[in-house]
């Protein structure tokens, strides 16, 4: 019993399910103690303990077997960029696999797929749909331009000599070649959509944003991963090779005093070169896409081009 109870006090430490509280010793008294939260029917959370996400949903996997994390869920723990992150996490996707009738209970939005194995892959011994998956169901909840900065995020890779190189989390033609394989899936259209629109390179949803508007503004072509010639050091977000006009998001992390030195220097040897830097803050955006878009043509017109 000293064993069993020992383990109750390491397992109320993350959540569990009234289940895993039974057999690891704990009275239904304990269970029902104030000090256990019940976001959903069987779930104990332990409150004013931090614990990762995975802990916090590990017991909706508990309680449907066979059942596994998808959706946004899936994409909150692979770290994929969303318009919304909740770390409370108020709904928890579970997908079950036919002939499973889909998963209802508070707190949960259930979901049943015919999945391929392959689709599902283990965290610390959790079952939650791979990336590439994730990225084909949210096809049906995010809007196109949401899904293209997904997209972006799996595929980002660069081997820039200031930093240490970047590795995708699903290699472009990986991503495109699982999405060639499917058929009859929800959100699958957007994903294709997403894919002829993705580019490798982009670091935040911010440049995913700014290049989409753009090109959408048929502007002249504007590339990511780009190394600005004659100096291997200055890479922006976005340029335009032909009219020497590059373009830079300054999000938060420029804000810090070491950022601003290396975006000074940055921006002189950018125009050293002949190259005329764009840079686009957080409230030039909330003016709205023509304004942006009129600050690119500006720059450009300035460049050469007669648009």
């Amino acid at each position: 019993m000293v064993a069993r109870s020992s383990h109750f006090k390491l397992l109320a430490r993350r959540s569990f399910t009234f289940g895993e509280g039974l057999a690891s010793g704990a009275t239904r008294g304990h269970l029902r103690a104030k000090n256990l939260s019940t976001p959903s029917r069987e779930v104990r959370v332990p409150r004013g303990n931090q614990q990762s996400l995975l802990d916090r949903v590990r017991p909706y996997t508990v309680l449907y077997r066979g059942g596994f994390l998808s959706h946004v869920t899936a994409a909150q723990l692979h770290g994929l960029p969303l318009p919304w992150f909740d770390d409370e996490i108020k709904t928890v996707h579970v997908t079950a696999a036919p002939p499973s009738s889909q998963p209802r209970r508070r707190g949960v939005i259930g979901h049943t797929n015919a999945v391929n194995p392959d689709d599902i892959m283990l965290l610390d011994g959790v079952p939650v749909t791979t990336p590439a998956r994730t990225f084909l169901d949210l096809g049906a909840i995010l809007s196109l331009d949401q899904l293209v900065a997904v997209a972006d995020f799996l595929v980002c890779e660069h081997h820039r000599p200031f930093e240490p190189p970047r590795l995708p989390v699903v290699p472009a033609q990986a991503l495109r070649s699982y999405i060639e394989r499917q058929h009859h899936v929800r959100g699958l259209n957007a994903a294709r959509a997403a894919l002829d629109l993705m580019r490798i390179g982009v670091d935040s949803p911010q440049e995913t944003r700014l290049r989409l508007l753009l090109q959408r503004a048929g502007l002249p072509v504007f590339t990511t991963n780009y190394a600005i010639p004659g100096d291997p050091d200055v890479w922006p977000d976005l340029a335009c090779e032909e009219f020497k006009t590059s373009g830079e998001y300054e999000g938060e992390v420029h804000q810090t005093p070491q950022k601003q030195l290396y975006d000074r220097n940055r921006d002189e040897r950018t125009a050293a070169r002949g190259w005329l830097l764009v840079k686009v803050y957080k409230a030039d955006m909330r003016r709205g896409d023509a304004y942006v878009v009129e600050m690119f043509k500006r720059a450009l017109r300035r460049q050469g081009w007669e648009g």
